[in-house]
């Protein structure tokens, strides 16, 4: 159930930080409203993923989602550019997210 928690929380990350952008400096009160819930949301699911998973797989993962998430939001509905070297960055984003999983298999 942890990892549940913790890829739901992840997933609310990319919706927080895409509504904090369309904030625009929480000046705007929706998207600001969105921001606030849904990042409250994320902190209380990524809490609870830690009571069972290490503190530094469970963050790494969560911020690796929200990361990846990020970046693809950015580009596909915000217009930022897709550069070779963003997508090699974003892959090694993937990788580590896939490690960190891989490797609290092990333990």
């Amino acid at each position: 159930m942890a990892w549940m928690y913790l890829i739901i929380a992840g997933l609310l990350e990319i919706v927080w930080a895409f509504f904090m952008k369309k904030s625009m400096g929480f000046t705007l009160l929706v998207p600001s409203i969105i921001t606030i819930v849904t990042m409250v949301i994320s902190f209380g699911l990524l809490s609870l993923a830690m009571r069972t998973l290490p503190l530094g797989t469970a963050y790494a993962v969560w911020v690796g989602i929200g990361a990846f998430g990020a970046f693809v939001l950015g580009v596909v509905l915000l217009g930022e550019a897709l550069t070779p070297m963003r997508v090699a960055a974003a892959g090694l984003i993937v990788m580590g997210i896939i490690l960190m999983k891989v490797s609290s298999m092990t333990e």
